[in-house]
């Protein structure tokens, strides 16, 4: 059985919980069991969740050859998640402080480190891509070498760019041009979410857009039959937190959708599996068997 690869970002997520925002200033707070620490960052969300929902994954990242780095690797054996591609070639270790409020917004506070300036070994990239079907390539800088070798090997690309103001994005283009499932926040969107899905398509001919709405839901585009509507949001529990919410609804999307080759179907679990994951505090919490979000779902 093919495999998924996940090249992308892991850190040290601490949370803070906060009354409101903006936040007051006070010398000191003690916001009782209101401060988790957790392995976390984009990639680790997406390989720990499709781990979670049973699909096989390859996990590329890197981290520091410190304390933190050595804390990665413990919790990704722990959470199913092999550590054969988890390279401790930086320094440091990334980190993150997110603080949340008590309606689930959240302010991100993220600590790259030097990440930004180190390569993945290719030699381990082009060893896991030959195991996969798929690669989940995160909008960071050392998985951009990596798109033009998924698309050599025709190997379809899912990426998230997440908040994207302009189809010439310096940063994001390249991820955008590869795409054949691209995922989007419509935070900073210029324009409506439908004229911009088909923007993207007319510009990019990519072949599934995934919008995401917040507490409205997520917009799918599918090129191949012009579809282009909206999928409302569900609530399956309170809402504690909504950091890494566009990452499970990207997960889950695409564990499905693998599965199925059915986009609708695959997003409509996915709002449902993510709508659960943000009734937890940290990012890389809160996620469902694929067994269990079948049981809620009927």
């Amino acid at each position: 059985m093919a495999q998924i690869l996940v090249c992308g970002h892991t850190n040290i997520e601490t949370t803070l919980a906060v009354e409101q925002f903006p936040v007051e200033y006070v010398p000191m707070r003690y916001p009782f069991f209101g401060i988790q620490t957790a392995v976390a960052g984009v990639g680790y969300n997406i390989a720990k969740a499709l781990t979670t929902l049973g699909s096989r994954v390859n996990f590329l990242t890197m981290v520091g050859d410190d304390f933190f780095g050595e804390q990665v690797k413990h919790q990704a054996k722990a959470d199913g998640i092999s550590g054969n591609y988890i390279v401790a070639n930086m320094p440091q270790t990334a980190q993150s402080v997110i603080l949340y409020d008590k309606q689930g917004k959240r302010q991100g506070h993220t600590d790259l480190k030097d990440i930004q300036e180190r390569p993945y070994p290719p030699d381990l990239f082009q060893q896991a891509l030959q195991d996969s079907d798929l690669a989940i390539l995160c909008n960071i800088n050392y998985t951009r070498p990596f798109l033009a070798l998924a698309q050599q090997a025709n190997i379809p690309i899912a990426t998230d760019v997440h908040t994207i103001t302009d189809l010439d994005d310096d940063y994001n283009r390249d991820y955008m041009a590869a795409a054949t499932i691209l995922f989007m926040s419509d935070e900073r969107l210029p324009l409506p979410p439908e004229q911009w899905a088909k923007k993207v398509q007319q510009t990019f001919g990519t072949e599934i857009i995934v919008i995401g709405l917040g507490a409205k839901g997520a917009l799918l585009a599918v090129k191949s039959d012009n579809f282009c509507e909206r999928f409302p949001a569900v609530q399956t529990r309170a809402v504690v937190n909504t950091i890494g919410a566009g990452d499970s609804l990207f997960s889950s999307f695409n564990h499905f959708y693998r599965k199925s080759g059915d986009p609708y179907t695959a997003l409509q679990k996915a709002i449902l599996f993510a709508s659960y994951k943000i009734g937890t505090e940290g990012a890389a919490a809160g996620f469902l068997t694929e067994a269990a979000l079948n049981k809620l779902a009927f």
